[in-house]
């Protein structure tokens, strides 16, 4: 079980104004954690934004996006089991795309939402998909970062290659060089300072001193297993039916290749695709492309 939380915590020193923790509980009792920022007052009766994260991040991923768009909207920021301030399962079968989907029903549910707009990063996008299609009326729009219904297998090998691979670091500026050396090919334009920012959204500090990378190891257990014939997504995706559809590219990602994407925006009406130049899989949306798309995005949302 996760137990040191070091960079949580300095996050919500730095932005204690801005969000509340939240916790739920999913069907098979795993304690779950969401950040909420309420937004403005004339926004209460909207649809809420939804964001979730990668297969290997947090709510820190969103650290600086989510105030951006909380300045127009309700945002819930959610942690998908095994990362973050969620706890792990003692299940790791359970770290699947579907299972997340009723983790994320769960928390709608309680909180008592109806409508709702989705923000998902690479893993996050597939399960906003899979709630598309088995919460048919529910989703107001979403914004699909990097990923999409046909996915480079190069790419998906590439993460196969590292997630739960384990180790640490002695340093915050070790585990950025270390971070930097495993994802040059994602960012070649950044900084040491720019990887410090992003290892510190990804890592955490233990008990003992140590910088690991802040998820489950076993969030790969099921990434092991023998790869079938795949599932046909485009149902899934197609079930935004006319809802805005932000569609968000790295220029240089090896997930979601550049015809799958025209693609994508070519078969839904409210589709549009933005790419993100100089970047790889996924776009942090701190850049000024994607925050300009999210701004056109949010303000194309319904009311209802």
């Amino acid at each position: 079980m996760r137990t040191g939380r070091g960079p949580a915590i300095l996050a919500r020193q730095d932005h204690r104004r801005e969000w509340d923790d939240h916790y739920w509980w999913s069907a098979d009792g795993v304690r779950l954690h969401a950040r909420l920022y309420p937004g403005p007052e004339e926004a209460a009766a909207l649809p809420p934004i939804l964001c979730m994260p990668g297969l290997a991040r947090n709510a820190r991923d969103f650290e600086a996006v989510a105030p951006h768009m909380a300045a127009r909207r309700r945002v819930i920021v959610a942690e998908f089991r095994g990362r973050g301030e969620s706890a792990y399962a003692k299940d790791p079968m359970t770290y699947v795309p579907l299972t997340y989907v009723q983790d994320m029903v769960a928390l709608l549910d309680e909180l008592g939402i109806g409508r709702f707009a989705t923000v998902g990063t690479s893993l996050g996008g597939l399960v906003s998909m899979l709630m598309a299609a088995s919460l048919p009326g529910r989703l107001a729009g979403a914004l699909l970062n990097d990923v999409g219904p046909e996915l480079e297998s190069a790419g998906l090998d590439r993460i196969r290659d590292y997630i739960g691979v384990g180790g640490s670091q002695p340093t915050w500026m070790h585990a950025a060089r270390a971070f930097r050396d495993l994802n040059h090919a994602v960012f070649p334009h950044y900084g040491i300072h720019d990887w410090l920012r992003l290892t510190k959204r990804t890592h955490r500090l233990t008990p003992e001193g140590r910088i690991v990378a802040d998820y489950d190891k076993q969030i790969a257990a099921p990434l092991r297993l023998p790869a079938g014939d795949g599932v046909d997504l485009w149902p899934a995706y197609r079930a935004f039916g006319d809802a805005p559809v932000q569609i968000l590219r790295g220029a240089l990602s090896d997930i979601l290749a550049g015809r799958a994407a025209a693609k994508m925006a070519a078969a839904l009406p409210g589709a549009r695709l933005v790419e993100v130049p100089g970047v790889g899989h996924a776009p942090t949306m701190d850049e000024p492309e994607a925050r300009a798309a999210i701004d056109a995005w949010i303000a194309d949302l319904p009311a209802a």
